[in-house]
Protein backbone atom coordinates (compact mmCIF):
# COMPACT_ATOMS: atom_id res chain seq x y z
CA UNK A 1 0.00 0.00 0.00
CA UNK A 2 1.00 3.41 -0.84
CA UNK A 3 1.76 6.58 2.06
CA UNK A 4 -0.63 8.87 1.85
CA UNK A 5 -0.47 12.12 2.79
CA UNK A 6 -2.49 15.24 4.59
CA UNK A 7 -3.95 17.91 2.48
CA UNK A 8 -2.17 20.91 4.23
CA UNK A 9 -4.35 23.51 3.74
CA UNK A 10 -7.69 24.69 4.28
CA UNK A 11 -8.38 26.25 0.96
CA UNK A 12 -6.79 22.61 -0.47
CA UNK A 13 -9.05 20.66 1.82
CA UNK A 14 -11.89 22.34 0.50
CA UNK A 15 -11.15 22.29 -2.95
CA UNK A 16 -11.18 18.28 -2.37
CA UNK A 17 -13.93 18.36 -1.25
CA UNK A 18 -15.56 20.48 -3.94
CA UNK A 19 -13.85 18.19 -6.36
CA UNK A 20 -15.43 14.65 -5.02
CA UNK A 21 -18.65 16.62 -4.92
CA UNK A 22 -17.94 17.64 -8.86
CA UNK A 23 -16.90 14.16 -9.92
CA UNK A 24 -17.93 11.83 -7.60
CA UNK A 25 -21.00 13.32 -6.03
CA UNK A 26 -22.16 14.64 -2.72
CA UNK A 27 -22.08 11.00 -0.74
CA UNK A 28 -18.18 11.68 -1.60
CA UNK A 29 -17.78 15.03 -0.81
CA UNK A 30 -19.72 14.44 2.60
CA UNK A 31 -17.41 11.40 3.84
CA UNK A 32 -14.30 14.05 2.52
CA UNK A 33 -15.90 16.41 5.26
CA UNK A 34 -17.51 14.88 7.83
CA UNK A 35 -14.03 12.46 8.18
CA UNK A 36 -11.89 15.55 8.22
CA UNK A 37 -13.76 16.99 11.42
CA UNK A 38 -14.17 13.65 13.10
CA UNK A 39 -10.97 11.98 12.43
CA UNK A 40 -12.25 8.25 12.39
CA UNK A 41 -10.19 5.51 10.53
CA UNK A 42 -12.44 5.04 7.59
CA UNK A 43 -13.57 1.74 8.64
CA UNK A 44 -15.17 3.14 11.63
CA UNK A 45 -16.47 6.41 9.46
CA UNK A 46 -17.93 4.31 6.90
CA UNK A 47 -19.75 1.73 9.60
CA UNK A 48 -21.43 5.18 11.13
CA UNK A 49 -25.13 4.63 11.96
CA UNK A 50 -28.03 6.92 12.73
CA UNK A 51 -28.34 5.13 16.07
CA UNK A 52 -24.99 5.80 17.07
CA UNK A 53 -25.39 9.57 17.19
CA UNK A 54 -27.00 11.44 19.98
CA UNK A 55 -28.31 14.64 18.41
CA UNK A 56 -29.55 16.24 21.59
CA UNK A 57 -25.94 16.04 23.05
CA UNK A 58 -24.26 16.78 19.41
CA UNK A 59 -22.08 13.14 20.33
CA UNK A 60 -21.38 10.18 18.25
CA UNK A 61 -20.49 7.06 20.20
CA UNK A 62 -18.69 4.44 19.17
CA UNK A 63 -16.12 1.35 20.07
CA UNK A 64 -13.42 1.67 17.10
CA UNK A 65 -12.59 -1.63 15.11
CA UNK A 66 -9.02 -1.42 15.17
CA UNK A 67 -8.33 -0.58 18.97
CA UNK A 68 -11.45 -1.73 20.77
CA UNK A 69 -11.40 1.69 22.74
CA UNK A 70 -14.97 3.14 23.03
CA UNK A 71 -14.47 6.92 21.64
CA UNK A 72 -16.97 9.62 22.08
CA UNK A 73 -16.68 12.16 19.44
CA UNK A 74 -18.08 16.31 19.67
CA UNK A 75 -19.48 16.61 16.76
CA UNK A 76 -19.07 20.11 15.56
CA UNK A 77 -20.87 22.75 13.68
CA UNK A 78 -19.99 21.28 10.02
CA UNK A 79 -19.92 18.08 10.64
CA UNK A 80 -23.64 18.16 12.39
CA UNK A 81 -25.28 20.06 9.66
CA UNK A 82 -23.75 17.50 7.11
CA UNK A 83 -24.98 14.51 9.24
CA UNK A 84 -28.18 16.45 9.31
CA UNK A 85 -28.77 17.48 5.62
CA UNK A 86 -28.14 13.47 4.90
CA UNK A 87 -30.22 12.10 7.03
CA UNK A 88 -32.93 14.84 6.01
CA UNK A 89 -32.26 13.46 2.46
CA UNK A 90 -32.21 9.52 2.94
CA UNK A 91 -34.59 9.41 6.16
CA UNK A 92 -34.73 5.62 6.40
CA UNK A 93 -31.22 4.93 6.36
CA UNK A 94 -29.40 3.23 9.06
CA UNK A 95 -25.67 4.00 8.07
CA UNK A 96 -24.99 7.48 7.46
CA UNK A 97 -22.63 6.91 4.27
CA UNK A 98 -25.53 3.88 2.78
CA UNK A 99 -25.43 2.49 -0.70
CA UNK A 100 -28.54 3.34 -3.07
CA UNK A 101 -27.68 2.07 -6.09
CA UNK A 102 -30.38 -0.20 -8.01
CA UNK A 103 -28.51 -2.88 -7.65
CA UNK A 104 -28.30 -3.52 -4.26
CA UNK A 105 -31.81 -2.03 -3.39
CA UNK A 106 -33.46 -5.93 -2.73
CA UNK A 107 -30.13 -6.70 -0.11
CA UNK A 108 -29.68 -5.13 3.20
CA UNK A 109 -29.13 -2.03 3.83
CA UNK A 110 -24.57 -1.52 3.81
CA UNK A 111 -22.31 1.37 4.15
CA UNK A 112 -20.39 2.45 0.76
CA UNK A 113 -17.39 0.45 0.15
CA UNK A 114 -13.98 1.87 1.70
CA UNK A 115 -12.44 0.67 -1.95
CA UNK A 116 -15.26 2.72 -3.90
CA UNK A 117 -13.52 5.80 -1.36
CA UNK A 118 -10.16 4.79 -1.38
CA UNK A 119 -10.45 5.16 -6.18
CA UNK A 120 -12.45 8.50 -5.43
CA UNK A 121 -9.90 9.76 -2.98
CA UNK A 122 -7.12 8.34 -5.32
CA UNK A 123 -8.10 10.24 -8.68
CA UNK A 124 -9.06 13.97 -6.61
CA UNK A 125 -5.49 13.56 -5.09
CA UNK A 126 -4.33 12.93 -9.08
CA UNK A 127 -6.37 16.26 -9.89
CA UNK A 128 -4.36 18.28 -7.04
CA UNK A 129 -0.68 16.35 -7.10
CA UNK A 130 -1.20 15.00 -3.75
CA UNK A 131 -1.21 11.52 -2.86
CA UNK A 132 -4.92 11.16 -1.33
CA UNK A 133 -6.34 8.05 0.43
CA UNK A 134 -8.72 6.59 3.33
CA UNK A 135 -6.07 7.87 5.71
CA UNK A 136 -5.68 11.55 4.61
CA UNK A 137 -8.83 12.69 6.49
CA UNK A 138 -7.31 12.03 9.38
CA UNK A 139 -3.64 13.10 8.58
CA UNK A 140 -5.49 16.56 7.52
CA UNK A 141 -6.95 16.70 10.79
CA UNK A 142 -3.68 16.74 12.37
CA UNK A 143 -2.15 18.56 10.30
CA UNK A 144 -4.48 21.53 10.88
CA UNK A 145 -4.04 21.17 14.36
CA UNK A 146 -0.59 20.94 14.27
CA UNK A 147 0.04 24.36 11.91
CA UNK A 148 -3.07 25.87 14.32
CA UNK A 149 -0.25 25.43 17.37
CA UNK A 150 -2.30 22.67 18.82
CA UNK A 151 0.05 20.07 20.94
CA UNK A 152 1.16 17.21 19.36
CA UNK A 153 0.02 15.45 22.90
CA UNK A 154 -3.51 16.67 22.41
CA UNK A 155 -3.12 15.60 18.30
CA UNK A 156 -1.71 12.38 19.59
CA UNK A 157 -5.23 12.03 22.11
CA UNK A 158 -7.51 13.05 19.19
CA UNK A 159 -6.29 10.57 16.92
CA UNK A 160 -5.51 8.26 19.37
CA UNK A 161 -2.30 7.21 19.09
CA UNK A 162 -0.10 5.65 22.03
CA UNK A 163 2.62 8.29 20.98
CA UNK A 164 3.21 11.64 20.27
CA UNK A 165 6.36 10.08 17.76
CA UNK A 166 3.80 8.12 15.86
CA UNK A 167 1.36 11.02 15.57
CA UNK A 168 4.91 12.92 14.07
CA UNK A 169 5.26 10.14 11.85
CA UNK A 170 0.96 10.07 10.48
CA UNK A 171 1.16 13.60 10.13
CA UNK A 172 4.15 13.70 7.86
CA UNK A 173 6.53 15.63 10.22
CA UNK A 174 9.76 14.47 8.95
CA UNK A 175 13.77 15.13 9.27
CA UNK A 176 13.33 17.95 6.80
CA UNK A 177 11.00 20.30 9.47
CA UNK A 178 13.31 19.78 11.77
CA UNK A 179 16.14 20.64 9.86
CA UNK A 180 13.89 23.74 8.49
CA UNK A 181 13.55 25.22 12.04
CA UNK A 182 17.24 25.71 12.06
CA UNK A 183 16.79 28.52 9.09
CA UNK A 184 13.54 29.51 10.35
CA UNK A 185 14.09 30.44 14.27
CA UNK A 186 17.32 33.11 14.10
CA UNK A 187 17.76 33.78 17.85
Amino acid sequence: MNDVEAVKTRAEIENVERLLRKHYGDLYGDIWRIGVNMALRISDMLAIEYAQIDFDRREYRTVEGKTGKTRIITLNAVALELIERRRQAHPDDIYLFQVHSNRTASLPPKPISRRNVGRAFQAVGEIVDVQIGTHSMRKSRGWAMHFDGVSLELIAKVLNHASTATTMRYIGLDKQNVSDTYTDYVL
